[in-house]
């Protein structure tokens, strides 16, 4: 029988697991909420408990399997298999994972940035159509990304290769939590947009429903606006048009330096679909170099939250084949 794959993808608020083929179907998926508490102690051992039950639920060994991928949050420290620094998960020293998962499942086991691990993903069996060279955004609370050039992940020196979200495009625009002024993050993601209406709110004086809402202190959030902006909202039309503008930037100064086949823009905010894209391409075409523009295309995900999971199976496949 072929062996298989266990993909994981870590998050903030739950954790998804899947046994995947080692081509990358999902055979069978699950997730289970992330217990972040006591300083995160509980993440791992929940994690394993949870494999060895469904190991158990649908009659599998360790010998079934070919081995564990993993995306997680923080810095990842690939040759030790370790995390650190993962604040949503309350990690803040080296936590041993892949001693731990594989001493308790007796099978092999990868862990990359999960960023990086998404990028896989949608390289392999989403929009990147296996192509060697492409860029992936994930729009969500932050800016994420990866890179992956001649078929290899750019990890860089430190472990920061593929920080899209900290690529300046404001230099006098807002503070990132970085501590850097201007970053994409903090124009292009989720909470982002929510800053640019906020702050062009201010200065607008035309008719808005979207202005009266945040002139009477209601909540909003990325999907109001881009559904205000659909709808001809004319401050919400502003807000999206300048959050197009530095994404369009961003993904030309990408473009520009890697020419890549394609640009892959994912995550929550990524839901505006066809609508965002057309006007974050227009910016682009209008900053790219001429040969980049014909080249480097910008496209939707596909995957959605299968990112991680196939991105998972692909580094613990890729892992397999080197040893």
């Amino acid at each position: 029988m072929q062996k298989k794959v266990l993909g994981i993808d870590l998050g903030g608020t739950s954790v998804k697991l899947a046994i995947l083929s080692k081509e990358g179907d999902v055979l069978q998926k699950w997730s289970i909420p992330t217990d972040n508490s006591d300083g995160g102690v509980k993440i791992v051992p929940g994690i394993i408990e949870s494999i060895k039950h469904h190991l158990d639920l649908y009659r599998l060994t360790s010998e079934d399997f070919l081995g564990i991928g993993m995306g997680s949050p923080g810095a990842v420290n690939r040759s030790e298999g370790t995390v650190t620094g993962a604040f949503n998960l309350n990690w803040t020293t080296p936590q041993p994972i892949r001693e731990t998962m594989e001493q308790e499942t007796g099978i092999p086991f990868v862990i990359d940035n999960d960023a990086n691990v998404a990028a896989l993903g949608e390289k392999w069996r989403g929009a990147g159509g296996d192509n060697d060279d492409v860029v992936f955004i994930t729009l969500g609370t932050g800016v994420g990304g990866g890179i992956v050039a001649d078929g290899h992940l750019i990890h860089g020196t430190a472990g920061s290769g593929g920080e899209i979200g900290h690529m300046t495009v404001d230099p006098d625009g807002f503070e990132c939590t970085c501590g850097k002024n201007g970053c994409l993050e903090t124009v292009a993601s989720a909470t982002g947009v929510v800053k640019l209406a906020r702050k062009h709110a201010e200065e607008y004086a035309g008719d808005s429903l979207l202005k009266k809402l945040i002139d009477d202190g209601q909540e909003i959030n990325s999907k109001m606006i881009f559904d205000f902006a659909k709808d001809g909202d004319a401050l919400a039309v502003i807000v999206v048009d300048r959050f197009a503008y530095f994404l369009g930037l961003a993904c030309s100064h990408i473009g520009n330096l890697l020419n890549p086949d394609s640009i892959i823009i994912g995550g929550g905010v990524s839901a505006a679909g066809e609508f965002l894209l057309e006007k974050v391409n227009k910016h682009y075409l209008g900053f790219a170099f001429p040969n980049v523009q014909q080249s480097t295309k910008l496209k939707l995900a596909e995957l959605g939250n299968d990112a991680g999971i196939i991105g998972a199976c692909y580094v613990a496949v890729a892992h397999a084949s080197k040893n």
